[in-house]
This record gives structure tokens, sequence and C-alpha cells, in this order.
């Protein structure tokens, strides 16, 4: 399976949302992106999970950004991915790095976040950051009720 970096991209109409050890966290209306990184031993099939999850919404969540997949606030709208065996998961956060929600999905590096909030939907600013660093980015349409695909 191949390695690399993505970016889930969830709608969401405005809301507070507790995540973990985080407490109750505020959530601004429109559009909400996730970096994450896919290099390990699964790969990129780690997106599937992460669609799953938002099917489902009745798993117990483990990392931050589960909290956003079993809330019914959130909607999955898309998943921006790469292939790479880079880590460049921190570079695209970085390039993201406007809006972000302070401490959420970064416990394991230095960045300020890896959660970042947009008015509107981010798609053309996602791929041009990806493009940015040299990836050849894909983008998955993830159906959920109420939420249109304009990349």
């Amino acid at each position: 399976m191949d390695k690399g970096i993505y970016c889930l991209v969830f709608k969401n109409p405005g809301c507070t949302v507790r995540v973990g050890a985080l407490g109750e966290i505020p959530f601004e209306p429109g559009w909400h992106c996730y970096v994450g990184s896919a290099l390990g031993s699964g790969g990129l099939k780690r997106l599937e999970r992460h669609i799953s999850l938002s099917a489902l919404r009745d798993k117990r969540p483990k990392w931050h950004v589960d909290y956003l997949h079993t809330s019914s606030c959130f909607s999955l709208a898309y998943a921006v991915s790469a292939v790479t065996d880079e880590r460049l998961e921190c570079p695209l956060a970085r390039e993201l790095s406007d809006g972000g929600v302070p401490k959420f999905g970064c416990s394991d590096c230095t960045c300020t976040s890896h959660l970042f909030y947009r008015k509107r939907d981010p798609g053309k600013e996602i791929l041009a950051a990806f493009r940015h660093l040299g990836l050849s980015p894909t983008t998955k349409t993830i159906m959920n009720p109420g939420v249109q695909d304009s990349i």
C-alpha cells in the first residue's frame, strides 16, 4: 500500500464538541481541514478508516479527529491525499496554518495545530499547498448529505 499524507475536509453548521483532553471546543460554521500522516504500515488505507468512521458515527473516538467524525455536526465532505515517503504533514500544516484550532491533532509534533478553519470551501487552497510541496494530490469525494463538492 502506498504511503503518504492527507487532508480531511469537514463542513459544519457551527457547534461545540468535546474533544478528549482538549475539552469543549467551539467551532465556527464553515469548513475545517485536518492534516494527517499515512506513513504507517497501512499507508493511505488509513483514509478508508476515516471515511468509515464518519459514515458509522458510533465508534469510540481514539484520536482528536475522531471526535469530528463521530459528531453529528460535522460532515466529511472530501479528502485530498498524495503519495510520499517523506514526513510532509507538518510542512503541509504550516502551509495551511491560518485559522488553526490550538493543539488539535498535533500532540506528537511541535506544530500549533493540524486542524484549520475556513469560512469557505478550502479545496483550491489545499490543492495548491500540496503542489507547493512538490506533491501530486488526488481528491476523493465523500457522499455525505448536504455537502457539495466544489473543487
